[in-house]
């Protein structure tokens, strides 16, 4: 197993500028949310505030009941009447308090799913330079971690801020109305809370980010062992990489530790200030009971206001803590958001119709990022409608000039013309539309041999699918599972080998029917008798349609209408297999693999 970078913001180019992304801009992501659903957060947050002010108005039931106990006057029926009323109104803040919860908590849940749907369908269009810059595990910590945090901060941190916020205007409206100097000695200690609260937010933001990096870290290890369990196995890695994910764990715990002690600061700084409050009020509004400066009842209120208090107080530290890690979170997001494919995506012309599909190469030069050398130069060829192989020695270019036919990289104008118009002015998904792929690792899913097969055409009928796999001689292995073609082949095709794999994501290019079919060195683990009848399959189904095939074996290439083969980024020779015999690489080739060398 190969190292892992050491963070997924490594190498991002887009890391330090999203890192600087202004709350404004990270909110553009959320606001067409909100307002979608500004209906449900107004019914929900109404709701929470009448709760709130139902809340308060207990005390005041308080207050009159022990007023009349004090002065002699309450009656049996008066204070049955009070009780009701409490009664009343605890009844009413149960059901407002559901209301509120179904509405708000529900609308995070909502913003979460919408989030994640915006984050998959970027995902899904980005070309491979963004795949070759982001690891899997990032991704999946962006669509996990980061988008439940952002719906806590959005849920119950947004019910907590204005809970918080009108719980503590309306306490301190009612108890300045009881006394304002005891409302003042309650809140000398709030400017230490205000103090720590924004010396800890600040350490809180960048430790939460670790935590994420970290957490990405681990994911991806995760995903890339269980994807090479059998090399592991095979190499009895299991302790070495048993060790390796025990070290990732306990880095991750260290950073939550760190977290989890500014977190454990916040609520008990929050507690102390509202205690400290409720102690200068113990000693100061005693001695006003004494003198007489107010009653047993308002005092008695006062204290419960600033129970009610304390609340928004232990408030203010959750409600940092959670918008602290939703603003890291969202910002992570939006660092994501804000990657553009590399393959220009702009305003498109409709793709000409033609009876048969075209692709010209002219002077067709590309280099990867940070690549010393090209790994394409001046390369010119027309793919035509017939069989064209394609060779050379490994890093040649081979299967760079056929991710660049599926526009996976960008080119320049005027290099690459499809149908005779330049890829540029085209849509990707046009062209793509036109083109069926096999890969040298071949795809395949943990589902049933026929939805494997249909996946370019989930439509197909059982028929189509059964011939596709006879073209790519597949059907007679299929038909040794018990459950023939609706066996299910187990993660990445584990219950298949390595060329019943190739051949199964052969029949599912086939089964397309697109006018070009790109096979790049998709027959390697296929043997000799099974690749004659997979390339007689092949030329069967040709039918006027371009097929590009990337081949080392000559039985394979002898076939073609014309061969080119590739040194260095550069086409060297091309012409049919008797031509090629004159080329000194090309006839060591054949010579070795005939068993003549």
């Amino acid at each position: 197993m190969s190292d892992f970078p050491a963070g997924p913001d490594a190498g991002h180019p887009a890391a330090d500028a999203g890192s600087q992304a202004r709350i404004g801009s990270l909110l553009r992501i959320l606001r067409p949310i909100f307002r979608t659903h500004w209906l449900r957060l107004a019914c929900g947050f109404v709701a929470l505030v009448v709760v709130d002010f139902l809340q308060l108005i207990i005390p005041r039931f308080v207050k009159s009941a022990v007023d009349a106990l004090s002065a002699g006057t309450a009656t049996s029926a008066r204070l049955l009447e009070l009780s009701l009323y409490v009664c009343l109104v605890a009844l009413s803040v149960a059901a407002l308090r559901f209301t509120w919860r179904y509405l708000i908590i529900g609308f995070s849940r909502i913003l979460e799913k919408k989030l994640r749907d915006r984050l998959f369908d970027h995902i899904l269009r980005m070309d491979q330079p963004f795949f070759e810059k982001w690891t899997i595990g990032d991704l999946m910590a962006h669509a996990s971690n980061d988008l439940a945090t952002i719906q806590m901060a959005c849920g119950m941190g947004l019910v907590a801020a204005v809970d918080a916020l009108v719980m503590s205007s309306a306490a301190l409206g009612f108890m300045l109305a009881i006394s304002v100097k005891l409302t003042l000695i309650a809140l000398l200690p709030m400017p230490l809370l205000i103090v720590c609260t924004r010396i800890l937010s600040g350490r809180l933001h960048h430790r939460f980010n670790l935590v994420q990096e970290q957490f990405s870290l681990i994911t991806e290890f995760a995903r890339a062992n269980l994807v090479s369990i059998r090399l592991i196995k095979a190499y009895t890695l299991e302790r070495f990489q048993e060790g390796r994910f025990q070290t990732l764990g306990e880095a991750y715990v260290r950073i939550n530790l760190k977290v989890a002690a500014i977190q454990g600061l916040l609520f008990p700084i929050s507690t102390l200030v509202g205690n400290i409050g409720m102690l200068l009020l113990l000693y100061y509004g005693g001695a006003l009971v004494i003198e007489g400066g107010i009653t047993i009842g308002s005092f008695v209120a006062f204290v419960s206001y600033l129970y009610m208090l304390i609340w928004p107080m232990m408030a203010v530290g959750w409600v940092a803590n959670l918008a602290q890690r939703g603003v890291t979170s969202l910002r992570r997001i939006h660092r994501l958001l804000s990657e553009q494919p590399a393959v220009d995506i702009g305003p498109t012309e409709p793709l000409p119709q033609a009876a048969t599909t075209s692709y010209v190469c002219r002077g067709l030069s590309f280099s990867y990022q940070g690549a010393v050398r090209p790994a394409l130069s001046d390369v010119s060829l027309a793919i035509t409608p017939g069989l064209m192989g394609l060779s050379g020695r490994t890093g040649s270019g081979k299967s760079t000039l056929c991710k660049l036919l599926l526009r996976m990289y960008p080119v320049a104008d005027g290099m690459l013309f499809f149908r005779g118009v330049d890829v540029n002015r085209l849509s990707q998904a046009d062209i793509r539309r036109c083109i069926a792929y096999v890969g040298q690792e071949p795809v395949v899913f943990a589902d049933t041999i026929a939805a494997n097969i249909a996946f370019g055409r989930p439509e197909a009928t059982l028929a189509e699918i059964e011939a596709a796999a006879r073209a790519a001689a597949i059907d007679g292995d299929i038909r040794t599972f018990s459950e023939g073609y609706q066996s299910v082949i187990g993660e990445r095709g584990v219950k298949l080998s390595g060329g019943q794999r190739q051949r199964l994501a052969l029949a599912r290019a086939l089964l397309c029917d697109r006018p070009l079919l790109i096979i790049d060195d998709a027959l390697s683990a296929i043997d000799v008798e099974t690749e004659q009848q997979v390339l007689q399959g092949i030329l069967s189904s040709l039918g006027g349609k371009s097929v590009l095939l990337v081949s080392h074996r000559v039985n394979v290439l002898r076939h073609a209408d014309r061969i080119v083969l590739l040194d260095q980024g550069r086409i060297v020779d091309q012409g049919r297999h008797e031509h090629l015999l004159a080329n000194p690489f090309y006839r060591v080739m054949a010579e070795k693999q005939q068993g003549h060398a």
